[in-house]
């Protein structure tokens, strides 16, 4: 079984999944564009290069995204709420690497750094408009700075 997210944009799936698939060193396996459709769908002209379908492979996990009209999805414009990506990883540089590009250009809300859980964590919306969580896994021995070196 796999529960995999799947994000709507207003037009700029591609350039996002793009991105994603090159900081997250994943594949883009399948981007399906309106114009593919059946000419009996109906769909805004503007829309032909527009994805229908995206898949994004990262390792045994996958992301699925997809372009929307605002006809179709009334508040795809505004601010996305009520869920994160969250990216989870048991190297802080590595962590440090993927919040530093995938919220350039976005809104950091809180930065990068330890927490009382985590080596490293920090949240943002990216560019494109989607919230991320970037997490350190703390290793079995880790210990929250207000721990350490207490006897």
């Amino acid at each position: 079984m796999k529960i995999v997210t799947s994000l709507s944009f207003a037009g700029n799936c591609r350039e996002a999944f793009e991105f994603y698939a090159r900081v997250l060193g994943g594949e883009i396996t399948a981007a399906m564009p309106y114009g593919d459709a059946p000419p009996e769908m109906p769909m805004p002209v503007e829309m032909k290069d527009w994805l229908m379908h995206c898949w994004l492979q990262v390792g045994d996990q996958a992301l699925m995204g997809s372009d929307m009209h605002s006809d179709w999805a009334t508040h795809i414009n505004e601010p996305k709420n009520g869920f994160d990506v969250t990216f989870h990883t048991d190297s802080y540089e590595e962590g440090q690497r993927i919040f530093d590009a995938l919220s350039e250009g976005g809104t950091v809300v809180m930065a990068f750094g330890e927490t009382f859980w985590s080596p490293g964590y920090g949240n943002f919306t990216d560019r494109f408009g989607i919230p991320w969580m970037i997490n350190v896994v703390p290793s079995a021995d880790w210990a929250p700075a207000h721990l350490r070196g207490a006897a």
